[in-house]
């Protein structure tokens, strides 16, 4: 479970980024964040797995704080970033290797996790090669693959979709539901909102780095008194905000 409770982010005194955040991200769902350009997604994000620092207010993980106790905080985050340009002259197998030391994987365990994970995305006969020689979606590959060797409880996705091919879009939504379905967190942010209709059990809409709803596809429907599809309930979300 995620709690982020009353968080504020800011950069220099006055500029307001994310204002008095207050969400709950509860195990056994899936959770779709959604939001403009700019509106703060990946700074939340961000913040939740501590790459930022918290200007104001807390968030834990599992009940620990990202403030207080970030090591016990992260060792329950599996963490997909919208980046996946990352360690590019290391070989597949060695950044995979490189987050199980991280995670303090038994070689038996590591070994079965990639295998599997590398194969089901379809990126085990690349594993040799170095990560600068992959494209996008391949390196996007690499990261989900690493984000849950070490079957996180919490799995945090950022943009996760972007450059994956029909099949490995398939792998990492039935991963998702999986993964919900044992009564893990799994939240994620994106822009492909018939995903996001189809896929999450709640949502959280943030605009202008402020919540403006959280709820169920049906919630947003009962609200706005209007039976369309999410992607038209969000633009009348965004625009009356």
């Amino acid at each position: 479970m995620i709690e982020i409770k009353n968080v504020t982010k800011c950069y220099g005194k006055k500029t307001k980024v994310i204002e008095n955040l207050d969400l709950t991200i509860k195990d056994g769902e899936i959770f779709g964040f959604l939001g403009p350009n700019g509106a703060g997604k990946t700074t939340t994000i961000n913040m939740i797995t501590g790459i930022l620092e918290i200007t104001d207010g807390e968030i834990l993980v599992d009940g620990k704080s990202i403030i207080t106790n970030p090591i016990e905080a992260k060792k329950a985050i599996g963490f997909v970033s919208d980046d996946p340009n990352i360690f590019l002259k290391l070989k597949g197998i060695e950044y995979l290797t490189f987050i199980a030391d991280l995670f303090e994987m038994s070689t038996e365990e590591r070994i079965k996790k990639i295998e599997n994970l590398s194969k089901r995305f379809e990126l085990y006969n690349y594993l040799d090669n170095r990560i600068e020689s992959y494209s996008h979606g391949m390196r996007q590959k690499l990261m989900i693959i690493a984000s849950l060797i070490h079957s996180p409880q919490n799995w945090i996705l950022d943009e996760p979709m972007v450059g994956l091919d029909p099949k490995a879009s398939y792998e990492l939504k039935k991963e998702m539901r999986k993964l919900a379905n044992e009564n893990r967190c799994v939240f994620f942010s994106t822009h492909v909102l018939d995903v996001a209709e189809k896929l999450c059990d709640r949502i959280g809409i943030i605009n202008k780095g402020k919540l403006v709803f959280v709820g169920t596809y049906e919630d947003i429907k009962n609200e706005l008194k209007e039976n369309k599809s999410l992607e038209e309930l969000f633009m009348e979300i965004i625009k009356d905000d």
